[in-house]
């Protein structure tokens, strides 16, 4: 593994705007970001390269208009180029930002969590050891880099958003307390519509139903505490789950392993 970091890290906010990473004349160009606890969220920015936000170390949630994306250890949000975003990590993560030019890489255009293997793992850990300068070693690299990034697999890790307000509200006060077991019947209440309503609206506007439209919120919480060093047992509560095993069996239909599984995969 190689561990040595040999330039010193970013801050969060040096994903903000244009920057040199903007400037490099470099097909792809990496650099660490070590999450301090008093920095912890880049607010909404664009970058005219395309992004792909790696967490090594503890998780990082990505929100673009049109959906949540979680970023568990050792897998990557890709964000193309232009697209408005925000990052919000735990405390003391450790993340890589690649950035990619335009049309460099047969890349989605559109928001997706990527499973990354180990080789573009350690491809990009290592690009971001060497100098801003493109070199025969950063080029050789970013042609393996553009070459195996199309073909990761896609982990489906995001909550479908919209604008629309009353489900806005629902999603942000969700967010802030995903322990709130409330009923539909009485979200529906809160925001001024029958429960018939707003069961059709969430389908509209997200594709899921709401009670797995609200899982899938969930479950992106869990995964972001459980890389972030929470117990099972702590998540569990977090959540509100009456019960430990209710939660792992959540867990299990909906990503098909235990949550200790998921992330052991991840380490592994």
């Amino acid at each position: 593994m190689m561990t040595k970091f040999p330039h010193p890290p970013l801050s969060l906010s040096a994903a903000l705007g244009d920057h040199d990473l903007e400037k490099s004349a470099a097909r792809v160009h990496a650099v660490r970001i070590d999450v301090s606890q008093n920095e912890r969220e880049a607010p909404e920015h664009r970058h005219q390269k395309g992004q792909l936000v790696m967490a090594s170390r503890g998780g990082v949630t990505c929100r673009v208009p049109s959906g949540m994306w979680m970023v568990p250890p050792h897998c990557g949000v890709w964000v193309p180029g232009g697209m408005p975003h925000s990052n919000v990590a735990t405390a003391n993560a450790r993340l890589f930002f690649l950035f990619i030019e335009p049309g460099a890489a047969d890349l989605p255009d559109r928001c997706c969590t990527l499973s990354l293997s180990p080789l573009i793992r350690e491809l990009i850990i290592e690009m971001a050891n060497q100098p801003a300068a493109v070199t025969a070693d950063s080029e050789l690299m970013a042609t393996l880099l553009l070459s195996a990034l199309p073909r990761m697999p896609i982990e489906h890790l995001h909550l479908p958003l919209t604008d629309e307000p009353r489900l806005v509200r629902i999603a942000s006060e969700l967010a802030d307390d995903p322990a709130d077991r409330s009923t539909m019947a009485l979200w529906a209440r809160r925001v001024g519509m029958s429960e018939n309503s707003l069961a059709r609206l969430v389908q509209h506007q997200t594709g899921l139903t709401f009670g797995r439209w609200r899982q899938q919120l969930q479950l992106i919480v869990a995964i972001r505490s459980l890389a972030a060093g929470s117990t099972v047992q702590q998540v569990s509560g977090d959540l509100g789950y009456e019960s430990v095993s209710a939660f792992i069996t959540m867990f299990k239909k909906a990503l098909g392993t235990s949550p200790a599984r998921y992330l052991g995969n991840f380490e592994r």
